[in-house]
């Protein structure tokens, strides 16, 4: 049986497109680790207000964070792209903080379907706290 150069074109379109999503798509990417060794450390009970604002080494550690963690969904730079929330817009103190914390420890499934994964037991508080430690830091640009 011979098979027809367009159709070998359109099968050939068609497993590269297969190819290109799997590789470009985000839902199941290896989280990093975080060093937060050089951070004061928060022991084993979470806390409800981020220890760590106005900490330069937080910031500086939270940036690193969220760009190897957070911003294949949320953006670069934290500017959404339509897939997450953008975090810029959480209020900037325990609002915004005990918002963030829950989001972030449990993760967001609608309808069976995973939109964020859990968080805790893969990042420290250290580093979580981090990570909100720099979004604070952001300008809100609209």
């Amino acid at each position: 049986m011979q098979i027809s150069t367009s159709i070998k074109v359109g099968l050939g379109l068609i497993l590269s497109a297969i190819i290109a999503g799997k590789a470009l798509a985000h839902g199941d990417v290896a989280p990093q680790a975080v060093d937060t060794k050089h951070l004061p450390p928060l022991g084993e009970d979470w806390l409800e207000v981020n220890p760590y604002r106005d900490n330069a080494d937080a910031v500086k550690t939270g940036a690193s964070a969220y760009n190897q963690n957070c911003a294949r969904c949320h953006g670069l730079g934290a500017v959404s792209g339509g897939i997450a929330p953008d975090l810029r817009l959480l209020p900037p103190e325990d609002e915004g903080d005990e918002w963030f914390m829950y989001r972030a420890r449990n993760g967001a499934v609608r309808n069976g379907i995973t939109y964020m994964p859990k968080f805790e037991g893969i990042l420290s508080q250290e580093a979580l706290w981090s990570i909100r430690a720099w979004l604070v830091t952001l300008p809100v640009e609209e």
